[in-house]
């Protein structure tokens, strides 16, 4: 393994370099390889994950086009929220009882008589 040498390392940036080693178990030098590679491929990712400008630009224009789609009762509205009117929930309305609703109703004495 080739050694790594750091000049010049503000005090701070040592003491945790330090305190990882010694969490560990690692050498100085293992320490250093192992954050080298993880802050490696942590900014690796983070360019991979990003879009050219191109790309986000089609991306854009692809997401605006979807969103002059006008309303319509099947698949424009999929992914879309529509605002409740701020009215109330309408009340609770029984229907009208049948027959057979009112003769169970006076059977149990709660219903009409005649």
């Amino acid at each position: 393994m080739t050694d790594i040498i750091l000049h010049d390392l503000a005090p701070v940036l040592l003491d945790r370099i330090k305190r990882v080693a010694t969490t560990r178990g690692w050498s100085l030098q293992e320490t250093l390889m192992h954050l080298l590679e993880h802050g490696l491929f942590a900014c690796e990712a983070e360019l991979v994950g990003r879009f050219s400008d191109t790309d986000a630009d089609a991306l854009q224009a692809a997401i605006s086009a979807l969103e002059g789609v006008p309303s319509d009762p099947g698949f424009s509205l999929i992914g879309r929220i529509e605002t409740p009117a701020a009215t109330q929930p309408p009340a609770w309305e029984y229907p009208e009882p049948s027959p057979v609703d009112l003769d169970l109703l006076a059977a149990v004495g709660q219903g009409r008589t005649d």
